[in-house]
């Protein structure tokens, strides 16, 4: 029996709901936050950070890790491009998506989402404007030189194209959405992203258990 903790509204928890979906894999999903020094979770993860999973007597931690274990340990329904070198600028673009642009995105999300609602604390707008003039626009001029201007990446809907949406559902929960007059062509991406099947019920899922309309 698979276990994913993480909760609701991660960028890198939708991941794996994403491939656990596609895949059409059971599992049990425990709602866990990060960073609360529970400490029965971090005996699964030491680091406190969200998602982990648990596959019969395997423990995974961070959500590349596990979606690869998954992509390998059940091949029906790949979720990385079949071709080696594919692969290879998908996992880069996916690095690229969890790493410096889910701190920017996320970060607008934690100032505005997350400390209103949870510490009762006001947002740093000086911050957000920083993140939003200085900080994210070189990293959207250069996915917008990459995305195509139909379809996916690599064919088919694949964990990639599903990453480079991820940071900014949450930067749209707090207000911030990409401009499509600067950056028509990954806006116009993110929504093919958001229209398929299998995003479409993560993403309504996920707003219910928020509370967001």
């Amino acid at each position: 029996m698979i276990t994913l903790y993480g909760a609701y509204g991660s960028p890198y928890v939708r991941k794996v709901l994403f491939v656990l979906a596609v895949k059409e894999l059971s599992f049990e999903h425990i709602q866990q936050l990060p960073f609360t020094g529970d400490q029965e979770y971090l005996k699964i993860n030491p680091l406190g950070k969200i998602p982990s999973l648990r596959d019969g007597d395997l423990t995974l931690c961070d959500s590349t890790v596990i979606c690869e274990y998954l992509d390998e340990a059940y091949p029906d329904h790949p979720v990385y491009p079949a071709d080696t070198a594919d692969r290879a600028r998908a996992r880069w673009l996916e690095e690229l998506a969890g790493s410096r642009v889910t701190e920017y995105a996320a970060g607008i999300f934690f100032q505005r989402f997350m400390r209103p609602r949870f510490m009762k604390q006001e947002p740093d707008e000086a911050l957000i404007e920083k993140i939003i003039t200085k900080q994210l626009p070189p990293l959207l001029d250069y996915i917008e030189a990459r995305v195509p201007e139909e379809g996916f990446l690599f064919g088919d809907l694949t964990l990639v194209d599903v990453s480079l949406l991820c940071p900014f559902v949450n930067s749209a929960y707090a207000g911030y959405n990409v401009d499509p007059a600067r950056w028509p062509r990954f806006v116009a991406f993110m929504e093919r992203v958001k229209s398929g099947p299998v995003m479409k019920r993560i993403l309504a899922e996920e707003a219910a258990a928020l509370g967001i309309a």
